[in-house]
């Protein structure tokens, strides 16, 4: 059996997410499927994946090889596109990555009007809320919102994200007054799991000072944005989240913004690609693409939110 084959297979698998969905996308049989990962896994000498009648999942081996089978088969991709002579036309697969909600909202709208732009282009929108390494992975282009290490990374700055306090206006109201963060704990407060569940850090109260730290007794613990929003917005208390994640919430005047002044500094917001991706046309085309487009959105969200 053919090994490069056999890795296509075990890729579409992982991407459909059952055997039976890879038979579906490649127009095989499921026993062909299953005979291809069993040949990968008498090649390689260990079990890459568990399966079930229901679902399959990676073992910690099949984890690393996934991602050498993927930086493989785009490496083969892109040495057919040269030999062809077709180095100026995007084509082939892009990947992208990006946060669950910035990529859900922003990221994927963008990459349906590229895709309705490029029709020799198809595209895999990997939306992720840890951080992924574009290059083990296989991927093309990120989106990525932090303080970026040094790295061979390509990026290229397209806005900045606060983290901001916001709540109903119906609720600040009928609450104890909120002049400072101490004052949180006379409130209700909706916490994110990935902003901490003890404590809110602000800025220092001065210049040279440390980063504040303030404790909290969160009423309700989630872990989505969508939950917490809904539920500030419902006038259960008071949440924590990037700007934005609340900034159309905010323009309508279901939520509003407080205690500003002590935020934490922003965080900036960059386009990554690997070192040398962008010689790749349908890399060079897409980050070209979506550079004026999520400049213009971060903006938009960032003015929504600036005058709260």
């Amino acid at each position: 059996m053919d090994r490069i084959d056999a890795m296509r297979v075990f890729v579409a698998t992982l991407d459909e997410g059952s055997l039976a969905g890879a038979a579906r996308k490649l127009g095989r049989s499921p026993a062909a499927i299953t005979r291809a990962i069993a040949f990968l896994e008498n090649h390689v000498g260990v079990q890459l994946l568990h399966r079930t009648t229901r679902s399959i999942h990676l073992s910690e081996a099949g984890e690393r090889y996934a991602a050498a089978c993927r930086r493989v088969l785009v490496d083969l991709e892109e040495a057919d596109m040269l030999a062809a002579s077709e180095r100026g036309a995007p084509r082939g697969l892009l990947t992208v990555t990006a946060p669950l909600v910035s990529g859900a909202r922003i990221m994927r709208p963008i990459v349906d009007a590229f895709l309705a732009r490029e029709p020799a282009v198809r595209a895999r929108l990997l939306l992720l809320d840890r951080t992924v390494s574009l290059v083990e992975e296989g991927i093309d282009v990120g989106l990525r919102i932090a303080h970026l290490p040094d790295s061979n990374l390509i990026a290229t700055r397209v806005g900045e994200v606060r983290k901001v306090l916001c709540a109903a206006p119906a609720y600040l109201e009928a609450a104890p007054p909120l002049e400072s963060p101490a004052d949180l704990a006379r409130h209700r407060c909706i916490q994110m799991t990935t902003f901490g569940q003890d404590s809110w850090n602000f800025s220092p109260e001065k210049a040279a000072g440390a980063v504040r730290h303030v404790a909290i007794e969160p009423r309700l613990v989630v872990n989505t944005v969508e939950a917490a929003v809904a539920s500030a917005v419902e006038g259960n208390g008071i949440t924590r989240v990037f700007s934005y994640q609340v900034a159309d919430e905010v323009a309508a005047g279901k939520l509003r913004i407080v205690l500003a002044d002590a935020e934490p500094a922003p965080l900036p917001v960059h386009l990554i690609t690997p070192e040398g991706r962008l010689s790749v046309p349908k890399v060079r085309a897409f980050f070209d693409f979506a550079l004026p487009r999520l400049k213009e959105e971060f903006t938009r969200r960032q003015i929504a939110c600036a005058g709260s």
